[in-house]
This record gives C-alpha cells, sequence and structure tokens, in this order.
C-alpha cells in the first residue's frame, strides 16, 4: 500500500465489519487517505460477499479468485488480516490494533462484541479517545435491538418499499443495497464528526447507527409529506409525489425522463410538443393545479412524447432549458465520455490482475482522494500485520 497524501492521512481504521454498510464507509475513509485493516473470519474464508458472486476476478489461467464484484465494491485501501476473535489470541490481537486506531467501525448484533471483551464499554476504559462506531439493524436500544439487521428488511421496515414500484404492483426495493450504502454514509460522517470532538477535547465516544433509522431519515419529502398532512403516501411508479409532469415517458423508440419545476419550463415544455394551449388552461397553469389534475394531463402529454423519438425531444428540450434527460443502461453509462471526465470509472493492479472499479465521487482542490491498492484477497496482509511493531504503518 502506496502513502497516504490525502486529507485523513495518519488516520488509523480497524475495521471489523462486513457486508456493505460497514465497508462503504471504511472504503471511503481510506479513500480520503485513512489507513484501515480489515479484520476476517478465518473460518468463513473472510467477509460473506467474497461468496457473493459470480461474477469473480479471474488470473490469467482463468481460475477463480476470491475476489466477487460484490466484495470490489467496497474494500479497495484496505489490508486483510485473517484473526479469529473468539481466541483469546485474536481478542488480544485486537486489542493490540486498537490501541494504535483512532476508530473501530464494527457491525456485530448489539452486546455481541461484549463476550469477547471487545464491545465500547470494555475498550473505552483502555481506549478513552477511541473513536468506535456500532452498526447494527435497529440500533443498540429499543424493542427490536436484538433483530438481525439486512438492505432489503431494513427497506421493508422503514417504509421506502412502499413507495416503490407501480401503483398496482408489488411493493419494490430499490435495485442496489441503499439503505447500507446511505448507513455508511452516515457512519462516515458522524466518525468525522467524532474525531473533530476528540481532537479538541482527546474524549473519544460510541456512535450508535441503525440500518432502519437511516432508511427512515431518508424518506425526506414522503416522510415528510405523511408528517404534515397524515396521508399515507402511495406507490406512484416513476412519478413524483409533489411536481407534475416529473417521471418517465415513452416515446417513439424508447423513454425519456421529463423533470419540469416550474412554470416558465412547463410553457416552454407545452410550445415544444405543440400544446402551447395547455399553459394558459386553468387546470394547469400551476404546480398545485397540475398536481391535482395530474391524470388528465399525462392523457394530453404521453401520446404526445411517444411521437418524437428520444434523441430529438432531448435536443429540443435541452435548447428550451426544460429538464430532460435519458434512461442509460451500464454499458452506456460507464461508455460515456462524462463518466472519463469525471474518472467515475478506474482501474487497479489486483493480485489475480487488473480490476475495474467505480471511482469515488469527492473531488478535492488541494487534497484528492487517492486509490492506493485494491481490494485485498483473503488474508493477505495478516503476517505483515501481525509481526509489525506499528501495524498501521503503510
Amino acid at each position: 500500500m502506496a502513502a497516504s497524501e490525502g486529507p485523513l492521512k495518519g488516520i488509523k481504521v480497524l475495521d471489523l465489519s462486513r457486508i456493505l454498510a460497514g465497508p462503504t464507509c471504511t472504503q471511503l475513509l481510506g479513500d480520503l487517505g485513512a489507513t484501515v485493516i480489515k479484520i476476517e473470519n478465518p473460518a468463513t474464508g473472510g467477509d460473506d460477499t467474497r461468496q457473493w458472486g459470480p461474477p469473480y476476478v479471474e488470473d490469467a489461467e482463468g481460475n477463480r479468485s476470491d475476489l466477487s464484484a460484490y466484495f470490489m465494491s467496497a474494500n479497495r485501501n484496505k489490508k486483510s488480516v485473517a484473526l479469529d476473535i473468539a481466541s483469546p489470541e485474536g481478542q488480544a490481537e485486537i486489542k493490540r490494533l486498537a490501541s494504535h486506531a483512532d476508530i473501530l467501525i464494527e457491525n456485530f448484533k448489539p452486546g455481541g462484541l461484549a463476550k469477547y471483551g471487545l464491545d465500547y464499554a470494555t475498550l473505552s476504559q483502555e481506549f478513552p479517545s477511541l473513536v468506535y462506531c456500532s452498526i447494527s439493524g435497529y440500533g443498540q436500544t429499543g424493542p427490536n435491538s436484538s433483530k438481525p439487521g439486512y438492505d432489503l428488511m431494513a427497506q421493508g421496515y422503514g417504509g421506502i418499499m412502499s413507495l416503490t414500484g407501480d401503483a398496482e404492483g408489488q411493493p419494490m426495493k430499490v435495485a442496489v443495497g441503499i439503505a447500507d450504502v446511505v448507513c455508511g454514509m452516515y457512519a462516515s460522517v458522524g466518525i468525522l464528526a467524532a474525531l473533530r470532538h476528540r481532537d479538541q477535547t482527546g474524549e473519544g465516544q460510541q456512535i450508535d447507527l441503525a440500518l432502519v433509522d437511516t432508511q427512515v431519515s431518508w424518506l425526506i419529502n414522503e416522510g415528510v409529506n405523511y408528517l404534515t398532512s397524515g396521508q399515507v403516501p402511495q406507490r406512484r411508479g416513476n412519478a413524483h409525489p409533489n411536481i407534475v409532469p416529473y417521471e418517465v415517458y415513452d416515446t417513439a423508440d424508447g423513454h425519456v425522463i421529463l423533470a419540469v419545476g416550474n412554470d416558465g419550463q412547463f410553457r416552454r415544455f407545452c410550445e415544444f410538443i405543440g400544446h402551447a394551449d395547455l399553459a394558459d388552461d386553468p387546470r394547469y397553469t400551476t404546480n398545485p393545479a397540475r398536481l391535482e389534475h395530474r391524470e388528465t394531463l399525462n392523457a394530453i402529454l404521453r401520446p404526445a412524447l411517444q411521437s418524437y423519438d428520444t434523441a430529438t425531444v432531448i435536443a429540443e428540450l435541452e435548447a428550451r432549458k426544460v429538464p430532460v434527460g435519458p434512461v442509460r443502461t451500464l454499458d452506456q453509462v460507464f461508455a460515456s465520455d462524462q463518466v472519463a471526465a469525471r474518472q467515475m470509472q478506474i482501474t487497479m493492479q489486483a493480485g489475480p490482475g487488473e480490476v475495474n472499479l467505480i471511482g469515488n465521487p469527492l473531488k478535492f482542490s488541494r487534497t484528492p482522494v487517492t486509490y492506493r491498492s485494491a481490494p485485498p484477497e483473503f488474508g493477505a496482509d495478516t503476517q505483515t500485520v501481525l509481526n509489525a511493531e506499528n501495524p498501521f504503518e503503510d
């Protein structure tokens, strides 16, 4: 692992997490320059996501590695150490590593680490400046604290699935593990705030973060719509609960996203589709009116847009300063000049060979993110770390 020059250079992270929420957080901290040691269970072959494939990276001879695409999505810029924390030797080693660390992050069930003497209450006595982040399904307190937590269950329990999908279809999860990812992002924000407090006072603390809590937090406008009106929101597919027209429409050869955010944009849109009169119709002149008459308006807009191909709709509406865009597949996304310009696809050299990964979206003018090491094969750094006097040394 090459030396870091990022904004978190010198910060040391002991990562006892697995799956996605914790690893998302620690990869972000690693991208920002922190040194991350990832502890993996030798009895299970490491992080569960190493088995969540295919696809896997293969070596030059076609042999499958333990680098699944899922694992690689959240585990670059880390050292992998195989360690059994259920053993006295493993527990002693975790405490040695914690003595050097600024941050410990874990996602065991609440109370799960107490039997090993690795819980916050125990470690904070020995290492009072340690920032200790605990991620769980429902949090360290509350009636559901003992229940396990997975992204799908969090999406269901926290309400987002009731809002997602066609109105007449099943409740639908978001296609990626977004509850885990957002939880990981909240964890990184909380950790950085706790580090700020520690630097000012010398005092560490525990951060108690729940998948369900963070999922509830990003109900955003639909959540506050309910709290304000008392009316339970309904699924609307791609339609917006508060803006019309703001959804996906069919074109002659595909689909287009239309996002009309104000009355001026609506007028210019209507001129393009040959229905300028709609902008002066009292049913549609304002967004609240359009919201009330969503169905009758869409009965006009849908056939009108279907008479144009996608490229024409986008070109004409962009020229009129009306927000519009395509629905792209992932091959189109990663082949785009925008992704290339923003370095949102990167290539790194891993043990079996080159791997393609998604880049970090943060762009710093003075302390850019760095990609120092590819996602590691299981236990790749065990001996180096365990034998080192300073285990976090790059």
